[in-house]
């Protein structure tokens, strides 16, 4: 399993590498750290965000090698969403960049 720093680097290079979210968006680890996206910078803080994605740090990467189904994440309770609406939004930016991080 990667840890905190592999991950927020693989994320800082798919989002250098992509038009961007065009959103403020927080992966919160449950006590592991955070992941914050805001345009082009990524950083391990706990700052505001527009879509906040609850998530273990196992589960955000078996998202990333397509291993856990974002619907059934949801369903299970593994990820919550602060906003369902835009995440649905941003899904396939979202999608996108999960793939760019394996």
């Amino acid at each position: 399993m990667a840890t905190l720093d592999e991950i927020t680097e693989r994320i800082r290079g798919a989002v250098a590498s992509g038009p961007g979210l065009g959103q403020r968006l927080k992966f919160d680890l449950k006590g592991e750290g955070f992941i914050h996206i805001d345009g082009q910078a990524v950083a391990n803080a706990d700052l505001p965000a527009d879509l906040v994605i609850t998530i273990s740090r196992k589960d955000l990467e078996a998202l990333g090698r397509r291993e856990l189904d974002p619907m059934r994440a949801i369903m299970t309770g593994r990820m919550k969403l602060s906003d369902m609406g835009l995440a649905m939004k941003l899904q396939p930016a979202i999608q996108t960049l999960f793939a760019k991080t394996v």
